[in-house]
């Protein structure tokens, strides 16, 4: 009874953080590339986690390592530079709109490569989730013409990342401690991200001097404690007290947030778009509903 009322609290602060993460990625694109700005990411939230986790990462078994490390790859390191290329040419709301191919393939990775089971309510509650976002992301065609929805592709191979990682965590991980396995996953990226930093001009002057330079790092390193190192930390306790389908169903709920946001930032909006968001919520309540 405790774990399923927690989990509802965890998914609606996940919601709430992850779905004001996009916005940031936008801002923090004003003034540095999307390479910059995954590198940058990727070291400031290892730097939060390693502070206060480091320790911890000696709860690790020796044979848990290799499921940490392709955890930090699928789960945070390669989705922080997609998605910030991504937002080079799709709004930051479309882009959260299109994160919810989450628990569809979650559901269907699970099964297919994991053999974990999805009862067929999950299922269902997916596909109407999945309706319901596909319904957003043709009327956000509609409203921007002029944005390239190629990069889109970006986007969905990141979720299909994210849907190893939860099934990944939940699979083989389901045991170690939520914080040792989100530091441990930034013990293993962080000198891959550190590379690419350096090789991506970030110390020229050029970079330095470009006028929203401060305040993209300003947001960036809100983004990183927020809305990936405490992130990561609640989205893995939240996997291992519920279901990989569940957790996912976060993806669901925030682009009602990033909606907002991008509200707010004067990206488009339409009545349409709400009803999409409505057929999210009911897909995430059957999902989730008990049977009697």
């Amino acid at each position: 009874m405790k774990n399923s009322n927690s989990k509802w609290l965890y998914l609606i602060v996940l919601a709430l953080i992850w779905g004001s993460s996009f916005i940031l990625i936008k801002k923090s694109l004003l003034g540095l590339t999307p390479y910059q700005l995954g590198a940058l990411r990727t070291i400031i939230t290892g730097f939060f986690l390693f502070v206060v986790g480091f320790k911890s990462v000696k709860s690790i078994k020796k044979h848990e390592w290799k499921w940490i490390v392709l955890s930090g790859f699928l789960g945070s390191f390669f989705p922080a530079f997609l998605f910030a290329i991504a937002e080079t040419e799709i709004d930051s709301a479309v882009t959260s709109i299109l994160n919810s191919l989450v628990p569809l393939n979650t559901v269907l990775l699970g099964f297919a490569v994991f053999k974990i089971a999805s009862s067929k309510r999950q299922i269902l509650g997916v596909i109407i989730g999945f309706i319901g976002t596909s319904i957003l992301i043709l009327k956000g065609a509609e409203l921007n013409p002029n944005q390239n929805y190629l990069f889109a592709g970006y986007i969905i191979i990141a979720t299909c990342m994210y849907a190893l990682n939860v099934n990944i965590i939940k699979k083989y991980l389901q045991h170690a401690k939520p914080l040792s396995i989100a530091t441990g996953n930034y013990v293993a990226i962080m000198i891959p991200a550190i590379a690419i930093l350096c090789f991506s001009d970030f110390f020229s002057d050029s970079t330095f001097s470009h006028p929203d330079f401060k305040m993209s790092v300003v947001y960036i390193v809100i983004l990183s404690f927020f809305g990936t190192a405490l992130a990561k930390v609640l989205f893995n306790t939240l996997v291992q007290i519920s279901t990989p389908v569940f957790a996912s169903s976060v993806t669901y709920l925030m682009p009602l947030v990033a909606l907002v946001w991008g509200l707010l930032d004067n990206e488009g909006f339409s009545l349409t778009q709400g009803l999409g968001s409505l057929i999210i919520l009911v897909g995430v309540y059957l999902s989730h509903k008990r049977k009697r």
